[in-house]
């Protein structure tokens, strides 16, 4: 899913959520049990998304302490694990 799609879907849906920027694809839905509405993430597809332009540890450090690690106010989004060994 790229931006405007993303865009459309809360739009259709009257959402409005923090999105982290460039990790579109990552994008698995929005929990709407929380005080705000927040965007989640697939903290793997984030990972596989920051290592194309990254190395892999390179990508998990920076998506550990610069994304996940973020704070961006009552929305700010959720990541969790999709992928388990």
């Amino acid at each position: 899913m790229n931006v405007e799609q993303l865009d459309a879907w809360l739009a259709d849906r009257e959402i409005s959520v923090v999105l982290a920027d460039g990790l579109e694809e990552a994008f698995v839905g929005v929990d709407l049990d929380s005080e705000e509405p927040r965007a989640v993430y697939s903290r793997e597809k984030c990972i596989a998304i920051l290592a194309r332009d990254m190395g892999e540890e390179q990508a998990v450090e920076y998506f550990d302490f610069n994304v996940a690690g973020a704070y961006v106010g009552p929305q700010t989004p959720l990541f969790i694990t999709t992928e388990f060994e």
